[in-house]
């Protein structure tokens, strides 16, 4: 990257580390990314650019820049919320040699600085007419209203989200469904609990039931057990008892066909473990995809791998993003970022500064190609 003259048209490494540091010093879980929203405003503003406020709420916003036209070819889309710090007086930016620490750093506020800093210096280069939109969005860790909001105004035919895949481009995404298990129970004092009339208990066979059954059956589905609760009543037998299911699924695996063998499979055991009343709810159900190897879109990623001496080697995203919406919206979306899913919430979370940079460079070069289509 260019720091001589620092120019404006230019990616800089100076700028890109500066733009990191201040975003990773702004704790911004989601519902809380206002104040980084505002940073981001000014700094955009300072370079130049027309900024739109997206309402998400009363007191949210996406940032939009948009070209000339209103129409973009390309979106370079990166969320600004990260999920809760483990420890909130040790969650902003450190950097050991070219290691950078954050929380954020991994996912994705890597992957927004080096968009930023890439599209900023495209458009000063090209201008207004640049056919490229840059789309910074809030609440992507938990409802995705952010993504949501976008798709409604949004008018794109392809995205870039910076997601971290450690800088592979990722052609397709994993769907996801999420399940809400509950079971009833009847309070009373813990000295009189018993077996096989406990909602947890129900509740724990029912989830451990369906882990082998899903296993059994659909072994490419990647099943996460969470959020296992219960009514808080002291010392005394829960009024019920609740756990969260995630089941992602490669692209590919017939999401109908899962969803009712899941549902099938899941009254067997509350008939066999009596919870005839348990409840089951599907918050979110996301399908997964698979995007063309070729077209001039990806052609034109292929090139710049290429240009860049960077071998081009597409994957497929693990987990479930703000790509999902997209793609149900009729966009067509990349994932590509600094980092790894496995620094991703991470209680150290950490990306290699020089990755970063390399992001910079991919969007950057990619950006050029596009406005050249």
């Amino acid at each position: 990257m260019s720091t001589v003259g620092d120019p404006r048209d230019k990616p800089s490494s100076r700028r890109l580390r500066e733009l990191m540091r201040r975003m990773l010093d702004i704790y911004s879980p989601s519902g809380k990314e206002a104040e980084l929203v505002d940073y981001l405003r000014g700094l955009l503003k300072r370079r130049g650019l027309d900024v739109l406020d997206q309402a998400v709420d009363e007191e949210r916003d996406n940032l939009l820049v948009m070209p000339e036209s209103g129409r973009a070819e390309l979106a370079f889309v990166g969320h600004l919320d990260t999920v809760a710090a483990y420890h909130l007086d040790a969650y902003g930016f450190k950097e050991e040699e070219d290691v950078v620490y954050g929380l954020g750093a991994s996912d994705m506020k890597g992957g927004c600085a080096a968009m930023i800093e890439a599209f900023c210096a495209l458009r000063a280069a090209q201008g207004p007419q640049l056919p490229i939109a840059l789309c910074l969005l809030v609440g992507e860790e938990e409802t995705q209203d952010g993504a949501l909001r976008l798709i409604e105004d949004l008018d794109c035919p392809w995205a870039i989200i910076g997601e971290p895949t450690e800088l592979r481009p990722c052609l397709s995404n994993f769907g996801y469904v999420e399940l809400l298990l509950q079971v009833a129970g009847q309070r009373r004092h813990a000295s009189l609990a018993s077996r096989g009339h406990h909602p947890i208990e129900k509740l724990l066979k029912i989830a451990l039931g369906f882990m082998s059954y899903v296993e059994a059956h659909f072994p490419e589905v990647v099943f996460n057990l969470r959020d296992l609760r219960s009514s808080h009543c002291g010392f005394a037998v829960p009024e019920q008892a609740e756990v969260g299911i995630d089941l992602h699924l490669p692209p590919g695996t017939p999401l109908g066909k899962v969803l009712q063998d899941t549902e099938d499979a899941l009254h067997e055991l509350f008939g066999k473990y009596g919870a005839a009343e348990a409840l089951l709810r599907f918050p979110t159900i996301d399908s997964g995809y698979e995007l063309p190897s070729r077209g001039a879109i990806v052609d034109a990623l292929s090139a710049t791998y290429e240009g860049l001496g960077l071998k081009f080697e597409p994957d497929s995203f693990r987990s479930h993003s703000d790509a999902n919406v997209l793609w149900e919206s009729g966009v067509r979306p990349i994932l590509l970022g600094p980092g790894s899913l496995e620094q991703a919430h991470a209680p150290e979370e950490h990306v290699r500064f020089a990755e970063v940079e390399q992001a910079c460079y991919i969007y950057f070069e990619m950006g050029k190609r596009v406005s050249r289509l």
